[in-house]
């Protein structure tokens, strides 16, 4: 598969080829069968973000008249347009699912402008009004799933103190960081959050260091925002530390040590967006959705996992997900002492304020710089 994409990548450059979809109507060549390319950064078999895509591609195959091409471990540089390029040309695709964070620009950017009458969507939160309109991004309130995973972690540490072995310290990163502290604070207010920084989104030696350096400073429950937390659930097993998983259930990875998890679901999302692309509809710029919506799920829970702390669990989700329960309100602190929502305010899962955060709450121990 990879070597196909490469050779067919050399087959484009220099010829007229690279034009060529740009002056084709939507779909007019491709009638019978609509064509949807995914790109991944990693592999799909990942135990976590990539996989988590691939299985919602996989939900594609199931449809009728969907051919659904894919192309795994591709840099966050110009290989991803050279992808999409192929794809679009030799492929036929007219909606295209360039799923990693750094896809988006200029990389996608510049594809979808070249290719006005076909559809792009990112994985991410990034599109404004100044982007192609044949552009989107979508994502979830996982930060909803990490809450509950916090509340479970929060019931079953014995020693009160939780590790996270996160990638970069980003807004996204930064909300499920202190989500899942807030949820652990909400079951165990004496709890204490350590996060570690690796850097990058991939780099396994590194997260096997960071696992190991909480354990050894007492931690009893990890998790993690990395793209392949494989390394990490697996390493803290075999510790004898509890895990809370991310992305997908890892709980095959360690069957005595995992809680649960915060999952992604793109298996709903994804045929939702083909249904509109091939009925003529528009697909929305900005979509986002959480445990209402179906976009992202909460892990069966552990076998080890306390009544006490499935009852919460079920309880506060059941409220995340009707919409009752605000996860960041006021007064809420950070971890310095600063006053980072008032008292009094509430910032609901679509307050754009919360796409800016910068900050670690309360409770956790670490910096973003």
């Amino acid at each position: 598969m990879k070597f196909d994409f490469v050779s067919r990548r050399h087959l484009l450059q220099g010829t007229a080829a690279l034009g060529l979809a740009a002056s084709l109507p939507l779909r007019s060549a491709y009638a019978k069968e609509t064509t949807i390319g995914f790109i991944y950064v990693g592999s799909r078999d990942d135990y976590g973000y990539n996989q988590a895509h691939a299985q919602g591609a996989a939900a594609l195959k199931k449809m009728p008249d969907i051919k659904v091409v894919e192309e795994e471990k591709v840099p966050e540089t110009d290989a991803v347009e050279k992808t999409m390029e192929s794809m679009i040309n030799l492929d036929g695709a007219t909606l295209l699912f360039p799923t990693s964070f750094g896809y988006y620009n200029p990389h996608m950017i510049k594809v979808a402008s070249k290719y006005p009458k076909l559809r792009f969507e990112h994985c991410g939160g990034l599109w404004t009004d100044k982007d192609p309109k044949n552009a989107g991004s979508y994502f979830g309130y996982i930060d909803e799933a990490q809450y509950v995973s916090g509340i479970v972690a929060g019931h079953m540490t014995k020693s009160g103190k939780l590790g996270f072995v996160a990638a970069k310290p980003i807004p996204q990163v930064l909300r499920n960081i202190n989500a899942f502290t807030m949820g652990a604070k909400l079951a165990n207010p004496k709890a204490t959050l350590q996060v570690i920084f690796t850097g990058d989104w991939s780099m396994p030696v590194k997260e096997a260091e960071a696992t190991n350096s909480l354990i050894d400073q007492g931690v009893d429950v990890i998790t993690c925002h990395v793209d392949g937390p494989k390394t990490v659930v697996e390493n803290a097993a075999r510790r004898g530390a509890m895990v809370c998983g991310y992305h997908v259930n890892q709980s095959t990875l360690a069957p005595q040590a995992y809680l649960t998890g915060a999952e992604w679901n793109w298996e709903v999302l994804y045929p939702r967006f083909v249904k509109m692309f091939t009925a003529g509809e528009t697909i929305p710029n900005f979509y986002r959705g959480g445990l209402k919506e179906g976009l992202v799920k909460v892990s069966p829970y552990g076998s080890m996992v306390s009544e006490a702390a499935r009852k919460q669990a079920d309880d506060i989700k059941t409220q995340l997900t009707d919409g009752s329960y605000m996860i960041f309100k006021g007064p809420l602190v950070d971890n310095k002492g600063k006053t980072v929502i008032a008292s009094g305010v509430s910032r609901g899962q679509t307050d754009p304020e919360l796409e800016k955060m910068d900050y670690l709450v309360d409770g956790v121990i670490g910096a973003t710089s």
